[in-house]
């Protein structure tokens, strides 16, 4: 039968991971053999990065993190687990030796597998859609200051994004002379359902509105936005809108990226920014942007691109540069630690080995446990939805008469990893994951429950 082009994406990226190791130990770079045969079309073997991918135990055996602490905080930067360790080490040591060759040899081979990884895991079928960053900030740095609006067009924000947000686009409008206009989704957290949330929303879209600059998963409270709601009721506003004038929605959805078991077609958004190196454990200092082929129509690059052949042969040959932006071009240029960028795809084999279905099914079965748990306890106040539909892997709570700063800083001396929400309102935080079981909830919850 033949592959899809999805199936070949897939089957092609992970047998680049599985080759990632081989070529960075000794094999004197890729004759054009090798590179015609990552190509073709026959099914390739699957890598092991886990003996028994089912076994949680293994899977926590595989961060290097200190066994002193338990570690609720995968929200705010990943724990390289081994796989994307080595390739990084192994990377280095090719670069170190011979870095001119070695980059030359293997740039951009290793960009392709790793946005070939990123396509598969996104469930989209163009990898040039996709950009790679270095963060989830300068993705809204790229995206706000990119978008092709005009003087007086509108952006719509909520109140409850982070400061990257509500700072790109207040740099943006600065640039473009554009509006920027802040709703609130909410006033008890409690009272919010998909339907509510998604009606605050569309009533607050006016007729100026050009793009909606929301976050998938919050991490001020730990709600997730009903986002394939949010889609389908703006598409019927773009029904009745002529082509300039359609809304875009842009996200940042780092905080489900990671976590839930979704495509891009499954949120409907047309931006989504994400780090690599929190929820994904991937490298530290990577990210990306997805475009759908709406968005990049209405997108203008900032920085130049190294990986865009277009706009430099256009300088080379002192020509125009033709065609829409897309993923490449709108990649930053300049060196950078290649060997973080290329190990992106390790972490996406990972990601896929385990399977994206069990890691959201373990992550939301560890943070009901500890909502369930923290919800009994009168000195606690919950701020975060119980429901699975409105909440992804952060859990946040107030302690009864205690500063959130205190409260972590005691909970850091009884060996819990917390953190604090970075808002003007600031909760004790907790981010459970698949590095972390059911008996290091329990034992959390015992610590919360003795901060009185």
């Amino acid at each position: 039968m033949p592959l899809s082009r999805r199936d070949f994406i897939a089957r092609a990226t992970v047998a680049l991971a599985a080759g990632a190791t081989a070529a960075a130990c000794g094999r004197n770079g890729d004759s054009e053999a090798d590179l015609d045969a990552a190509s073709d079309s026959t099914p390739l073997p699957r890598p092991a990065f886990l003996r028994n991918a089912d076994d949680w135990n293994e899977v926590r055996d595989q961060f290097a993190l200190s066994e002193d602490y338990i570690h609720m905080s995968a929200l705010y930067v990943a724990s390289h687990p081994k796989a994307v360790r080595d390739a990084i080490e192994n990377y280095r040591k090719e670069l170190d030796s011979n870095p001119v060759a070695y980059l030359n040899q293997q740039n951009r081979r290793r960009v392709n597998a790793a946005l070939s990884a990123a396509a598969d895991y996104l469930g989209v079928d163009e990898p040039n859609d996709i950009a790679l960053t270095d963060s989830t900030t300068m993705g809204l740095g790229l995206v706000y200051s990119g978008l092709r609006l005009s003087k007086g067009d509108e952006v719509l924000s909520t109140t409850r994004d982070y400061y990257a947000t509500h700072e790109a686009l207040r740099l943006a409008s600065m640039h473009k002379q554009i509006s920027v206009r802040q709703v609130p989704l909410y006033e008890n957290i409690h009272d919010v359902s998909e339907e509510s949330l998604t009606d605050s929303l569309v009533k607050s879209i006016r007729p100026s509105t050009r793009a909606l600059a929301l976050t998938w998963v919050h991490s001020g409270t730990g709600l997730k936005l009903p986002l394939r709601r949010i889609s389908d009721a703006v598409k019927k506003i773009n029904a009745g809108r002529g082509e300039k004038k359609q809304i875009l929605i842009c996200v940042d959805g780092v905080h489900g990226f990671g976590v839930e078991d979704a495509t891009m077609s499954d949120l409907g958004c047309d931006f989504f920014m994400a780090g690599c190196h929190k929820w994904l454990f991937g490298p530290r200092g990577t990210g990306l942007i997805w475009g759908s082929p709406r968005g990049w129509e209405n997108m203008l690059a900032t920085v130049p691109s190294f990986y865009d052949d277009g706009t430099r042969n256009a300088w080379m040959t002192g020509t125009d540069v033709n065609g829409r932006t897309d993923g490449r071009r709108m990649s930053p240029g300049g060196f950078k630690p290649f060997e973080h960028q290329w190990a992106i795809t390790e972490a996406f084999a990972l990601h896929r080995e385990i399977g994206k279905a069990r890691i959201a099914s373990r992550t939301h079965e560890l943070a009901r446990q500890l909502k369930e748990g923290l919800k009994g306890m009168k000195h606690i106040t919950l701020r975060t939805p119980l429901a699975d539909t409105l909440s992804a892997g952060i859990v946040c709570f107030d302690v009864n008469k205690m500063n959130p700063f205190a409260a972590v800083n005691r909970l850091r001396k009884r060996h819990v990893i917390a953190t604090v929400t970075p808002y003007a309102v600031r909760y004790v935080r907790l981010a459970p994951s698949i590095r972390n079981s059911p008996a290091e909830v329990e034992a959390v919850l015992r610590e919360v429950h003795a901060l009185r």
